[in-house]
């Protein structure tokens, strides 16, 4: 069931991901174009990270505990922002609406019963958040370095042309401060969880 439950949310990931590239090369007609417009967003290299590590899982690999729950936090991030801030900024139909509801919402739901049902229990450590904070910060880095260079960004709260460096910086404090506490109460789940695999993946 482990595995069967993993490569369950792998082709949900997958194919959120095939899809959301179809749409965008429907429109740009260029590949390297369309991969380059999606990759800027957290969205899809959050869904490709899951996709290949459940890929892992699925296919038998011991993925580490640490990583799991990472992963599962950042899914979770990407589920927790688009409810809270993106929901109807635009309206999408057809496969681009498939898209949103295969990334958005079934990919972090899925991943956290995944990780609530199956993940090896009672592994994290209490600094994990902070180790796991490097990824969305590495992506802001990322995000506004190519926001400064082609003057796009991903996301509204990003948009530093709009909105200026201060409103930016305490949206990014904002997500921060949550991303990290919803770490640490991941951690705190993991300790009294019941179900979950007993052995360890390090």
């Amino acid at each position: 069931m482990l595995r069967i439950a993993a490569a369950l949310v792998a082709i949900v990931c997958w194919a959120g991901l095939a899809v959301q590239f179809s749409v965008t090369y429907g429109q740009q007609q260029d590949v390297l174009v369309s991969l380059w417009i999606i990759a800027r967003f957290f969205t899809i290299i959050t869904n490709l990270i899951l996709a290949v590590t459940m890929t892992l899982v699925a296919t038998g690999r011991r993925v580490p505990p640490n990583t799991l729950g990472g992963v599962t936090l950042a899914i979770l991030l990407v589920g927790a922002v688009y409810w809270l801030l993106l929901q109807g900024l635009h309206t999408l139909t057809g496969p681009a609406a498939f898209a949103d509801l295969l990334l958005h919402k079934v990919s972090p739901v899925l991943m956290a019963l995944w990780w609530l049902l199956f993940a090896p229990r009672a592994k994290l450590r209490w600094s994990a958040p902070i180790r796991w904070s490097a990824y969305p910060v590495a992506y802001l880095l990322y995000a506004l370095a190519r926001g400064q260079f082609d003057h796009k960004y991903p996301y509204p709260f990003l948009d530093v042309g709009k909105i200026g460096w201060i409103q930016t910086a305490i949206n990014v404090a904002g997500i921060a401060l949550g991303f990290i506490l919803a770490g640490f109460l991941l951690v705190w789940i993991d300790r009294w969880r019941p179900l979950g695999s007993g052995r360890s993946s390090r």
